[in-house]
């Protein structure tokens, strides 16, 4: 049976999102968006794994209609790429994304941060240093995410250093306040680093 999702007036990555969860419950589904991004967006994600992908516009808004492939060597292709050895780690050096607008910074870590919660394979330890520091206090923007992300077992390193600078060490609302050491072993040990 497909399952059909509405994802019209939904903000960057809502519409990937919810795209993916409803494949995981239904080999065909249909995506409905009213702009070109999430179009795209979606589309591009759909055929990266292995899905079939046919978009019609009706009335300005997009109709995505994502059904999985059948063969066997189209499967291969939708095979997850797998893990690299060792733990993935995540720094975070700032408290937005980027450089030059701070207002898009803090929309894209947002949208970042709530979305490893629903990507594969999720990082083993997140790294917080310099201004990213301040994405574990009180009242972050991203505070909730952090705190689903620290209940899924993903340990979450916080500069003490860092904390002391901008005079926060009271505020940490989630992670282990961590040092130096710890935080350049943990790299050095990793997998593979990613840095937002």
């Amino acid at each position: 049976m497909s399952k059909i999702v509405d994802a019209r007036g939904l903000a960057c990555p809502q519409p990937v999102i919810l795209t993916g969860k409803a494949l995981k419950e239904s080999d065909t589904v249909m995506v409905i968006v009213d702009d070109e991004t999430p179009k795209d967006n979606v589309s591009r994600i759909a055929t990266r794994k292995g899905y079939n992908v046919k978009v019609e516009e009706k009335d300005g808004d997009f109709y995505i209609h994502i059904q999985k492939k059948n063969t066997v060597s189209e499967e291969v292709v939708a095979s997850p790429i797998p893990a690299p050895e060792g733990d993935l780690v995540v720094l975070i050096s700032s408290n937005t994304v980027g450089r030059g607008s701070d207002e898009l910074g803090e929309i894209l870590m947002r949208a970042f941060m709530h979305t490893f919660m629903e990507v594969e394979p999720k990082p083993q330890t997140m790294i917080f240093i310099n201004s990213g520091v301040k994405l574990a206090i009180e009242d972050s923007i991203v505070l909730e995410d952090l705190q689903a992300l620290a209940g899924e077992e993903i340990q979450i390193l916080v500069c003490g250093t860092c904390l002391d600078y901008f005079k926060l060490k009271d505020k940490v609302a989630v992670g282990e306040v961590s040092n130096a050491y710890t935080i350049l072993e943990t790299l050095l040990q990793a997998g593979k680093v990613v840095r937002l």
